[in-house]
C-alpha cells in the first residue's frame, strides 16, 4: 500500500513539445524576423549599367520580334503584285490612254488611270456573259457587213457623193454600236459574281498545267526516286483544262480570300458570317500551300506561283488569325 501511494505522488515529467495544431504562419513571422536585410547596391555605376543593357536587350528583342513579323508578312493578303492588282479590276495591270486611242476605241485601260467612260470590251482577256474575244470581234465584223448601204450596180446611174454620206453615216452608226456592246460585255460593268467567274477563268489559264507544262520545268527527282525499284507511272492525259491542281486552287482560293477581305476591312466588321467563311478559305489555303511546299518547293511551278500571287511565308506558317 505504501509502494502504490508513493507512485501517486510522483509527477510526471513535462515534455515542452510544439502544439500540433500551430499554423505555419505563426511561424512565418519569427523565420521571416532572422532573416538578414537585403543588402542595398553598394556601386551605383554598376547597378545603372546593368539596368542600360537590360534595356538594350529588351529593346533589341522587341526589333527582331517586329523585324520577324515583317518577313513573315500578312497571311490574309500578302504582297501586291501586277497580277493582284488585275484581279481587282479584271484589266490589264499597265496601259496608257491617250485621246487619239479614246477617239479609235483602242484604248488599254489600268487600274492607275481610270477611264473617263466604261471600259471598251476588246482591250480585256475576258468579257461577261461567257464570251471570248474572238467571238466577239467577228460577230461585230458580221453585223457591220449587214448593215452596210447596198452599192447601186448601174454605175452610170449612181450618185458618188451620195453613196460617201451614205457610208459616213454608216461608219458613225456602226462606231456608236460597237461602244454600246461593248460596255455591255465589258466586265468594268459587270458585277461582282461575274468578275469573280472572269478572274477564276484567269487563274486556270495562268496557273493550269495544260498551259504551263510547256513553259515551266517541272521539279527534279530526288535520289529516293531515282534508285527506286519500282517503275514509274506515266501520268494520265488530261481531257480537259486543268482545274484541279494545287497551284490553280491556291489561286482561286486568292481571289476569293480578297474580295472577302474587302468586305470584312469595311463597313461590315461585324459580320460574323463573313469572317468565318474568311478564316476558312485561309486554312483551305493554308493547307494546300503546305502540301505543294513539300512537293514542290524550289520548282520552277512554286516560283511562278508565290511571285505572281504575292505569297509570303505568313500564309502556311504559324497560326493564322481573323480579328
Amino acid at each position: 500500500m505504501l509502494i502504490f501511494k508513493h507512485l501517486e505522488t510522483i509527477k510526471p515529467p513535462i515534455h515542452r513539445t510544439r502544439n500540433p495544431y500551430r499554423t505555419f504562419s505563426a511561424s512565418l513571422g519569427k523565420y521571416k524576423s532572422q532573416q538578414k536585410p537585403r543588402r542595398a547596391f553598394e556601386d551605383s555605376y554598376a547597378y545603372h549599367h546593368s539596368r542600360q543593357r537590360r534595356a538594350a536587350n529588351v529593346a533589341r528583342q522587341t526589333e527582331l520580334r517586329e523585324q520577324r513579323a515583317a518577313d513573315l508578312g500578312d497571311p490574309i493578303r500578302g504582297v501586291t503584285t501586277p497580277f493582284i492588282e488585275s484581279l481587282g479590276s479584271v484589266l490589264p495591270a499597265q496601259a496608257s490612254t491617250s485621246d487619239e486611242e479614246l477617239a479609235n476605241n483602242t484604248t488599254t485601260l489600268s487600274p492607275e488611270r481610270p477611264p473617263p467612260s466604261p471600259a471598251f470590251a476588246p482591250d480585256e482577256n475576258h468579257l461577261n456573259y461567257y464570251i471570248t474575244k474572238p467571238e466577239f470581234e467577228e460577230s461585230l465584223d458580221y453585223s457591220r457587213i449587214l448593215s452596210e448601204p447596198l452599192v447601186s450596180q448601174d454605175r452610170e446611174r449612181a450618185d458618188p457623193v451620195k453613196e460617201a454620206e451614205e457610208a459616213k453615216v454608216h461608219e458613225a452608226g456602226h462606231g456608236t454600236a460597237y461602244e454600246a456592246v461593248s460596255r455591255i460585255v465589258s466586265l468594268a460593268n459587270a458585277n461582282n459574281r461575274e468578275r469573280t467567274r472572269a478572274n477564276v477563268q484567269r487563274i486556270i489559264d495562268t496557273f493550269g498545267r495544260h498551259n504551263t507544262d510547256s513553259q515551266l520545268r517541272p521539279k527534279a527527282p530526288s535520289l529516293q526516286s531515282t534508285y527506286s525499284t519500282v517503275p514509274e507511272q506515266k501520268p494520265t492525259p488530261r481531257a480537259g483544262p486543268d482545274t484541279g491542281s494545287s497551284e490553280v486552287q491556291i489561286g482561286i482560293l486568292t481571289a476569293k480570300i480578297r474580295v472577302l477581305a474587302d468586305r470584312y476591312e469595311g463597313a461590315n466588321r461585324n459580320d460574323k458570317v463573313n469572317k468565318r467563311n474568311l478564316r476558312l478559305l485561309l486554312h483551305r489555303r493554308q493547307k494546300l500551300l503546305k502540301y505543294m511546299y513539300k512537293k514542290e518547293r524550289g520548282s520552277e511551278r512554286w516560283t511562278n506561283m508565290v511571285e505572281k500571287l504575292g505569297l509570303t511565308a505568313a500564309t502556311w506558317q504559324g497560326q493564322i488569325a481573323v480579328e
